[in-house]
């Protein structure tokens, strides 16, 4: 029997590869299904490619009620016009500091609605809020019973603030940590700090790709052993409750 609760991540839009059917492009996405509510995390860099990773993956657009976006760079919104000219209406959930025409846009075809920290989304999901560091940017956080699982865009904030905040909001343990963690320009040095504040923190688990950088990847590879999980477009990340 499929557990309708269970919680299903899917990047769809990702630079790094993991289903070689996929194409691959600058960006991320990943489509979310819990408790009977399906979220699309960010849009990638473009609608061709993402409608087309969907297709192959066999996720019908239509199925998305809620569309987060992390912050407001192309290659995180880019497929966001294509998406909706499918017809698709999700409520568009975006930082404040969004400009405004971009928010003017969205309404025309859809709900933009400004997020606030630890608003909900659905049963279960979350936003850290906007988080600052020269870029604006929200986090998704998913409360399950084997504790939160963070979804980042970019994470300019800083990867090691993104999780502090999810754990100021909602004190559980963190089981997984998935998606871009902006790490490309970190020395071995740097990195290394990172992966301590981690172990600090608790995180259980790491899914990296996008503009962590592959030495970056490999360092969180070689920390988490069988903890790690290699992520890239066409993952699907699957966790129990």
């Amino acid at each position: 029997m499929i557990d309708t609760n269970a919680l299903t991540i899917s990047v769809v839009y990702d630079n790094q590869s993991f289903d070689h059917r996929l194409e691959t492009a600058w960006g991320f996405a990943a489509l979310v299904a819990y408790r009977g509510h399906t979220l699309l995390f960010d849009t990638g860099g473009d609608s061709p490619t993402l409608l087309s990773n969907m297709e192959i993956l066999g996720i019908d657009p239509t199925r998305i009620q809620s569309l987060v976006l992390s912050h407001d760079h192309r290659d995180h919104t880019g497929g966001l016009s294509g998406l909706l000219k499918t017809g698709v209406r999700p409520t568009v959930y975006l930082p404040p500091s969004f400009p405004t025409r971009f928010k003017r846009k969205v309404n025309r075809r859809t709900a933009a609605t400004e997020v606030s920290p630890g608003q909900s989304f659905s049963d279960g999901l979350y936003t850290t809020g906007e988080m600052h560091n020269r870029i604006a940017e929200q986090s998704l956080v998913i409360k399950t019973n084997r504790g939160l699982v963070i979804v980042t865009g970019c994470a300019h904030p800083g990867i090691v603030e993104i999780i502090s905040q999810a754990k100021s909001l909602f004190g559980d343990r963190v089981h997984l940590v998935m998606g871009g963690f902006h790490l490309r320009s970190k020395s071995g040095a740097e990195m290394m700090a990172i992966l301590a504040d981690f172990r600090r923190l608790g995180v259980e688990k790491v899914g990296p790709s996008h503009c962590t950088g592959d030495q970056s990847i490999a360092m969180f590879a070689e920390e988490y052993g069988d903890d790690f999980i290699r992520s890239g477009a066409g993952k699907v990340f699957h966790v129990d409750e």
